[in-house]
């Protein structure tokens, strides 16, 4: 074990099962560790690194803006918060947007504006947010009880109350529950990323978005992993024709900035006033200026080659040997591979390509600019080993 993984296990808690490969530089697709080996980069920091390691635009937005002013508060106007809120909803239609740090305060957004819609507009002191089995919505106490993974309840009751986790893909049991007359939302990944990238089919969507039309409850999407060009088009939900009420997203917004935003549309704009949420570093100037770089350069010609990429890997994957199944949308991609994903993604490691995992599956979230070259050269690798 070297000098850095020994006092990494002393002094960082103990809550991540790390690779054993010591990050020392970065640029574009490729990293290096501190030994000098070269690795294809197909994980992005788990979605965020939109454009890379070090990028050169992403760079000189961030650079520029630290020269300027580095935080305030809240209590003041910044540029670059409003700009990018005016983007986002430009982009999307949608009305408003509050800004945190991460997915999970997008999410725990996303609850307290549904909670007070429906305590508001539909007289519903004890609501109920339905979420799909399978999900994952952070890690807050909120979030885990929105979570609809057992496993990441069993060590943390007594959780929020006030969710119901239903199985994706069952209308039937989705109008049960909502017919009830307490849910105040239906909050639901178009793709379940830690889940096993699993997308929604479009029938069920369909079904979703008639469900809470009918029994006049919010549509909210979870846009973390999948938004911001992950999956081919700005946000996922476009693919599948829905118009939620509220987007949550993070991760890939400010390639590599902390920054969660929790969109509102017509229906919830109006819903926070002064004092009901808040955040100190959320809208964080630097953060939403690398935000505006990214959301600008995530135009129609670079969604396309997002995926005709997405759709070469998974040409080049479907049928081959070691691999069962492809899914996913655009450069958000599974494969159940013959072999344990875990030892796919270790001998990946040694040839220099660096996967994730989720569930059985391996996980592939490459740059939205990664070159063709190191794209074909990873696939090469990927079907190498999973072929052994």
């Amino acid at each position: 074990m070297s000098n850095l993984q020994e006092r990494d296990r002393t002094y960082v808690a103990g809550t991540y099962k790390r690779f054993p490969v010591e990050i020392a530089s970065g640029k574009g697709s490729l990293y290096f560790d501190t030994a000098g080996k070269r690795y294809i980069d197909l994980g992005t920091g788990i979605a965020v690194n939109s454009f890379g390691a070090a990028d050169d635009v992403w760079q000189q937005a961030v650079i520029d803006q630290i020269g300027k002013v580095q935080h305030t508060s809240n209590l003041y106007y910044t540029e670059p918060c409003v700009r990018l809120a005016e983007m986002l909803c430009q982009r999307t239609g949608m009305k408003k947007v509050f800004f945190g740090n991460s997915g999970a305060e997008a999410n725990e957004c996303a609850i307290k504006v549904a909670r007070k819609w429906a305590a508001e507009e539909r007289n519903i002191t004890d609501p109920l947010i339905v979420t799909l089995k399978g999900s994952f919505h952070g890690r807050t106490l909120t979030t885990l009880a929105a979570t609809g993974q057992e496993h990441y309840h069993e060590l943390f009751q007594p959780l929020t109350p006030g969710f119901v986790h239903v199985t994706a893909g069952d209308a039937e049991e989705l109008a049960r529950v909502m017919m009830g007359g307490r849910v105040a939302a239906v909050l639901v990944e178009c793709i379940q990323g830690e889940g096993g990238v699993i997308p929604l089919t479009q029938s069920y969507a369909a079904a979703v978005a008639e469900l809470t039309q009918r029994c006049g409850a919010l549509l909210m999407v979870d846009e973390v992993q999948t938004g911001n060009g992950r999956t081919g088009t700005l946000y996922a939900y476009e693919q599948y024709g829905l118009k939620p009420d509220v987007v949550t997203t993070a991760k890939g917004l400010a390639g590599g900035l902390p920054l969660g935003a929790a969109l509102l549309g017509e229906r919830v704009e109006k819903v926070l006033g002064y004092g009901d949420h808040g955040s100190t570093f959320g809208g964080n100037p630097v953060c939403c200026a690398a935000a505006c770089s990214v959301l600008s350069r995530i135009d129609d010609d670079l969604l396309a080659e997002v995926r005709k990429k997405g759709n070469y890997l998974r040409e080049r994957f479907t049928g081959a040997p070691g691999i069962r199944e492809v899914t996913g949308l655009g450069l958000m991609l599974g494969l159940v591979t013959e072999r344990p994903a875990g030892e796919v993604v270790a001998d990946c490691m040694a040839e220099g390509i660096l996967c994730l995992t989720a569930k059985n599956k391996v996980r592939l979230l490459p740059a939205l600019n990664i070159p063709w070259e190191l794209l074909e050269e990873a696939a090469d690798g990927i079907l190498r080993v999973a072929g052994k």
